[in-house]
């Protein structure tokens, strides 16, 4: 009987254990590929759309109880999800990329209401083709001789693509099939194609526009492929492969009757058929002249070294050889002219201009302006002749016009000579500046009484080239537009010209920069806008900066800055940090209140204060400007505050308005309760000083007690060190004493420290801790529950005969009460503390168990 009555005790007591046992709720773990448990190896695509639904948290507890779910992310982090407490159901609320951001770190957590579990999880970003190939360390140009082997590689282009895979791996290709050059596909390295020769002196520079493409990829459910272009510049460079080339020619000269021996006949002018690099030449005659003659090796002037009364022929034909000189000097390439002399004496002809169908007095050429320097005008055919002979058909060749901008060849003609116009100045043939260059060719006889001349007008029409870059109006271009402006808002517009015509001069805009991802611009008009989806805030950034690129159909481009500033609108109310405060006011002293206003700008951000109902009325004064409150004046002590209040309370109730100097205005209201207390108390109790220092940063009274303890522990340590290692060197047995004292009976469960023997003593005995025991059947649902248990209050102190030393203390400290000797008296019911002290010793101890609570809540 006994043993069923113990046996049927038992099993009731562990059923009632069982019915008070709540278990913790848990995730389920459904493995790889799941859309809904604990996020484990989970992974999502970076175009998911924000909105989706993408997972699903799912779990249970074993009770049954109704479990919620909560997401949460390192504060320095992104919160890229946010969960359905109830349901579970995780939704992408910020876009993904995996270039910059490839993995998410969150905490999932599961409660029940009394239980909380929470787990860390890794989401995996995948990756989408949603970057296209960009060409780094542009511009690209290359120098190359004009004589390279065909299929020799001439540069290297390299592009990157940020993607991983196919969408990540970069193709090259050429947009001119007809190109002769060639790219490898893989490599991006350019060729000269087989077969496919340079030349200087046809074509200079060559412009290879490389094309990249990606490997291509989805991107929102659809392949995609982008693709990027360059432009390559290969400049030739010269090589000495081209003969002298004869300026001017055929070559005329006569002699009259009275030219002297050693008079210049004419000139022979050659230069070196490579323009890039040109050698030194020399003239000299090869034949022809039967001594007659001779020319000077390095200017060409043919000159006659006998009398004409000597001269044995009517004609000569002579052949005039020039010869390049390498630079080190030894002879090179070589060309011959022929040079026709005559032998005349009479003046009866003037000048003539002659052209390809005979006599002709207007010549027109059209040319692209900026040709190079020293270009021959080849267009233009003309040929001067004056039918005397000797010194009677030589003349002088002018050009008439605006000057330095070409040059005749040659300048003294003897009977007949080709002209020859030179390009002397390819920066003032601008055809923005003038499309038509006009200019007249004068032959002036020079030995002859009557100065015979001619003239023939030269006419250039000048064709448009791509010459020109586009040009801003203004380099910088300063906007400013509402914080609340709506998608689509116009915000400023650009203008750039290109004085080029035709198709030179169609300009296309875009924009670029950290700054320019909220704005559009349109490509043909310039104007900018924000983007449809762009929502701006002047509180999270007051002012865009990028740049505006005007750019011409080949590439020739300019660029301005774009400065935005977002005007602040009021839509910010002022925050103050608590909507119910505590303070403590020392009479004298004002105390401060304060609300934060979040928008950028004066006055939004401007906050005034006001007191809208105080209980009891008539008792403070708030400074509008700064918040702090203080008693009115005729509030000095608080005898008055008493008498004002029945219940002769120190603690009064004030409604604090915040309101901000915006249009329209916003406010907000906060109450706050105030602890009043004088400068006299202070000054009689140093320790309730220190707590009311204290009250609203609990952590500084802990950090004074920790360092007094590290302190005194410290100093025990030193104190135990040196006496070990004394007695250690003394090397003696020291004899083993016992000290035997009589214990005084203290009462149980009381703990006695003796407190500071200074004036601070007397102050302390105003604060005693009482704390009421904890219940152990409360409710976990209460506000407190979520508080550390409390330590049990302490047995009341024993009651000793009373004696005439100090007065007994009672100090409170973290975990409980200390108490002195017994042989001091206990102390008096009215040393006990005011409340205004019990009340500060709760509050901070209050405070202090919030923020050890709020310090562990996370994890």
């Amino acid at each position: 009987m006994r043993r069923g009555r113990w046996a049927a005790l038992a099993l009731g007591l562990l059923r009632l254990c069982l019915a008070q046992a709540n278990f913790a709720p848990h995730f389920f773990d459904n493995g790889v590929g799941s859309t809904n448990g604990n996020m484990a190896l989970f992974s999502l695509p970076e175009d998911t759309p924000v909105g989706s639904h993408v997972y699903t948290l799912n779990g249970t507890d074993p009770e049954g109880d109704p479990i919620s779910y909560h997401i949460s992310f390192d504060p320095s982090a992104r919160s890229v999800f946010s969960v359905d407490p109830t349901f579970g159901n995780i939704t992408l609320v910020e876009e993904l990329d995996r270039e910059r951001e490839d993995e998410i770190e969150a905490i999932i957590s599961i409660s029940d209401g009394l239980n909380l579990v929470a787990e860390k999880v890794v989401i995996l970003v995948t990756d989408a083709n949603d970057e296209a190939p960009r060409f780094i360390q542009e511009p690209y140009v290359a120098l190359v001789p004009e004589d390279i082997p065909a299929g020799s590689s001439i540069f290297k282009v390299h592009a990157v693509d940020r993607d991983t895979g196919s969408g990540g791996s970069v193709t090259y290709f050429l947009q001119n099939l007809h190109s002769p050059f060639a790219v490898d596909h893989h490599s991006g390295v350019l060729r000269l194609q087989a077969g496919a020769t340079l030349d200087y002196e046809r074509s200079r520079t060559h412009y290879v526009t490389v094309v990249a493409k990606d490997g291509g990829g989805r991107l929102h459910g659809a392949d995609v492929v982008f693709s990027a272009t360059t432009t390559v510049t290969v400049n030739v460079e010269d090589v000495q492969d081209t003969a002298p080339v004869f300026v001017g020619t055929p070559y005329y000269g006569y002699v009259y009757e009275d030219t002297l021996p050693g008079s210049e006949v004419l000139k022979v002018v050659a230069m070196d058929g490579d323009r890039g690099k040109p050698n030194r030449i020399l003239y000299s005659l090869a034949n022809g002249s039967d001594g007659a003659f001779e020319i000077n090796e390095t200017s060409g002037a043919i000159s006659i070294t006998q009398s004409p009364a000597q001269l044995q022929r009517e004609v000569y034909e002579l052949h005039v050889q020039v010869t390049e000189m390498s630079p080190v000097g030894s002879p090179a390439a070589q060309a011959t002219v022929p040079v026709t002399i005559r032998i005349v004496d009479l003046n009866n002809h003037p000048p003539t201009f002659y052209g390809e169908s005979g006599p002709q007095n207007r010549f027109e050429l059209s040319m692209n302006e900026h040709p190079p320097q020293g270009e021959i005008l080849r267009g233009l055919k003309i040929t001067v002749n004056d039918s005397d002979q000797g010194a009677n058909a030589k003349f002088n060749l002018q050009l008439v016009g605006p000057r330095g901008i070409f040059r005749v060849v040659p300048q003294t003609v003897l009977n007949e000579a080709q002209v020859t116009i030179i390009v002397e100045n390819s920066a003032a043939i601008d055809f923005e500046k003038s499309k038509v260059l006009t200019f007249k060719l004068l032959a002036v006889e020079v030995n002859t009484p009557e100065k015979f001349s001619s003239t023939a007008d030269v006419v250039i029409q000048l064709l448009d080239t791509n010459d020109n870059v586009p040009k801003f109006d203004s380099l910088y271009y300063v906007a400013r537009i509402p914080e609340n402006a709506p998608g689509g808002s116009s915000v400023v517009a650009v203008t750039a010209v290109d004085p080029d015509t035709g198709p030179w001069g169609e300009v296309k805009y875009s924009i670029y920069g950290t700054g320019a991802d909220l704005f559009l611009i349109h490509p043909s008009t310039g104007l900018i806008y924000t983007q449809p989806w762009a929502s701006l805030d002047a509180e999270a950034t007051a002012r865009y900066n990028f740049y505006v690129k005007a750019e011409d159909m080949e590439g020739k481009y300019s660029v301005a800055e774009v400065f935005i500033t977002l005007l602040d609108v009021n839509d910010h109310p002022p925050q103050f940090g608590k909507s119910v405060q505590k303070k403590t006011m020392v009479l004298g002293t004002p105390v401060k209140i304060e609300a934060i206003d979040e928008d950028a700008e004066e006055p939004n951000n401007l906050v005034d204060y006001s007191i809208t109902h105080a209980e009891p009325a008539n008792v403070f004064d708030i400074n509008a400007h700064t918040g702090e409150i203080w008693l009115k004046n005729s509030i000095r002590s608080l005898d008055a505050l008493h008498n004002i209040t029945p219940g002769r309370d120190c603690i009064w109730s004030l409604e604090v308005q915040a309101k901000d100097r915006g249009s329209p205005s916003f406010s907000t209201t906060a109450l706050l309760k105030i602890d009043i207390t004088d400068a006299e108390t202070l000054s009689r109790s140093p320790m309730a000083a220190f707590l009311i220092q204290t009250k609203d940063n609990p952590m500084k009274a802990v950090g004074v007690l920790a360092g007094t303890m590290a302190t005194v522990v410290a100093i025990t340590v030193l104190i135990s060190t040196a006496t070990f290692w004394r007695n250690k060197k003394s090397n003696k047995v020291l004899p083993v004493r016992r000290v035997v004292r009589k214990r005084p009976s203290p009462a149980p469960r009381t703990i006695r420290i003796e407190w500071l023997k200074s004036k601070s003593a007397k102050a302390a005995t105003k604060f005693m801790l009482k704390e009421k025991p904890p219940n152990e059947n409360c409710n976990n649902n209460s506000p407190e529950s979520s508080l550390p248990p409390r330590a049990p209050a302490l047995p009341p102190p024993p009651s000793v005969a009373p004696s005439t030393g100090a007065a007994h203390w009672t100090v409170p400290t973290v975990s409980g009460s200390l108490t002195p000797q017994p042989t001091q008296p206990p102390p008096k019911p009215k040393t006990m503390g005011s409340p205004i002290q019990s009340t500060l010793i709760s509050e901070l101890k209050q405070k202090f168990e919030k923020k050890s609570v709020h310090n562990k809540a996370y994890f």
